[in-house]
């Protein structure tokens, strides 16, 4: 009798499941939110914040990063653009290009300042205990 690999391979995968099933206990299983999935993943006694939202948590903490990543960007580019400009010599061509790439820093900073302030304001909202 010749076993294929497609059958092989569902017989593993079935095996480590019910193995699963069997081993792992059914407090993992309880969780019912993304913040009980967090907590149920999270090894006892582990150190560090997990909460999902909040003061300190994990979407905070992206965010933030991410803003700050784009904010730093924009002061970058910024100075490219003011280099730029210095440097164009009068040709108009290249005045523009500084130019826009100046406008474009500075809308740049304006979104990450009014994003930042957008999310603070929506997870304030959200996480607002009454």
């Amino acid at each position: 009798m010749k076993i294929s690999k497609k059958a092989l391979a569902s017989f593993a995968g079935s095996t480590a499941l019910a193995l699963v099933a069997v081993f792992v206990p059914t407090s993992a299983f309880a969780a019912t939110d993304l913040q009980g999935g967090i907590d149920a993943a999270k090894p006892d006694g582990a150190a560090g914040n997990t909460t999902l939202f909040g003061d300190g948590s994990i979407f905070n903490t992206i965010v933030n990063i991410l803003l700050f990543l784009i904010g730093a960007i924009s002061v970058i580019m910024l100075i490219i653009g003011g280099i730029r400009y210095t440097v164009s010599a009068g040709d108009s061509g290249n005045v523009t290009a500084a130019k826009n790439t100046i406008m474009y820093a500075i809308i740049g900073l304006i979104v990450a300042f009014l994003a930042f302030a957008i999310v603070n304001w929506v997870l304030g909202a959200l996480t607002k205990t009454a």
